[in-house]
């Protein structure tokens, strides 16, 4: 099955800092952009950084597996190697992880390695790697 891509939009209040953050450190090809906004290429989806300081969300979070997950966040499941290689980058780099590199649900059907991390602009991203990636919307 293919799957098509999505399309995300998002506040930032600087854009030069997303411009490092999204296509220094994470690695996103930049796309097309102009004096407010900024297209960048996530694994074949399309997400956008709006300049728009009022907009910059406010933290929250919700508890889940004895962590406090940031509400609202995005992300991405990756392939195993290819999480592993972004954790790995993102901690030499010395990123200060709101939930570092981690393995949750152990043993469990939605066995995951998870890390949450913030933007310059404290927009929260999700990035995971399932053990079994057929087990993405496993209920039990």
């Amino acid at each position: 099955m293919s799957v098509p891509p999505f399309h995300l939009a998002f506040p930032v209040d600087d854009l030069a800092a997303a411009r490092a953050f999204y296509g220094g450190l994470i690695g996103c090809p930049e796309g097309r952009s102009a004096d407010h906004w900024v297209d960048f290429d996530l694994h074949g989806h399309q997400i956008v950084a709006h300049l728009a300081p009022d907009a910059v969300p406010n933290r929250a979070s919700n508890p889940v597996d004895g962590e406090e997950v940031p509400v609202p966040h995005f992300g991405l499941v990756l392939a195993m190697d290819e999480w592993t290689a972004l954790a790995d980058r993102l901690q030499t780099a010395g990123v200060e992880f709101v939930i570092p590199p981690t393995v949750r649900f152990a043993g469990e059907p939605g066995e995951q390695a998870t890390m949450f991390l913030l933007d310059p602009a404290g927009n929260a991203l999700e990035f995971k790697a399932m053990a079994d990636p057929a087990n993405l919307f496993a209920t039990s």
